[in-house]
């Protein structure tokens, strides 16, 4: 088995950092680095070592035009009463949605099964164990109306991610450039 496997988009570095400052001000949040930032196009987990080298070999045959993206707004997963994750939302753009569209139809072939949650780019800021409903409500309200200058999304990449005791490290495994 590999270690958990997810295919993503990168947040140019000076987006990630702005984000990253803003992480961090919750009690009960654990902060994501900015260089883990990145928009999650399909997480796959632990898989068999010959799939992965398959969905490797096959994500070089998605053919899809660069394009940009902004962060807009921010938001949580999990019930109110028990907020999970803190995250920076991306505004709706087609393209985006086409490029999951394309690496989901891909992995079908390969039959990697559907993810059961309807997708919702996002970039995480904080895990959040035991956040208070009220702090996290107070951050949203406070950070709802977050804008980031548009950014270019050039290339999509595989990654696996180790867990140690300072957090994940995420190393990527291999790049796949979109056409201009």
């Amino acid at each position: 088995m590999t270690p958990p496997l997810f295919i993503a988009v990168s947040v140019p570095s000076t987006i990630a950092e702005r984000l990253a400052a803003l992480g961090g001000g919750i009690p009960g949040g654990r902060q994501v680095p900015a260089e883990n930032m990145h928009i999650t196009l399909r997480y796959l987990g632990e898989i068999e070592a010959m799939l992965a080298d398959e969905i490797c070999e096959s994500l070089a045959t998605v053919s899809h035009p660069a394009f940009t993206l902004c962060v807009s707004g921010v938001g949580f997963f999990g019930k109110r009463r028990d907020p999970r994750l803190l995250y920076a939302g991306v505004r709706p753009h087609d393209d985006l949605v086409a490029l999951h569209h394309r690496v989901e139809g891909l992995l079908a072939q390969l039959r990697v099964p559907p993810r059961e949650r309807k997708y919702h780019p996002h970039i995480t800021l904080a895990r959040l164990k035991g956040a208070s409903p009220r702090h996290v409500g107070d951050f949203v309200a406070a950070n709802n109306l977050l804008e980031s200058p548009p950014f270019e999304i050039r290339s999509f990449a595989l990654h696996e991610s180790h867990r140690r005791s300072d957090g994940s490290h995420y190393r990527m495994i291999q790049e796949y450039l979109l056409y201009p």
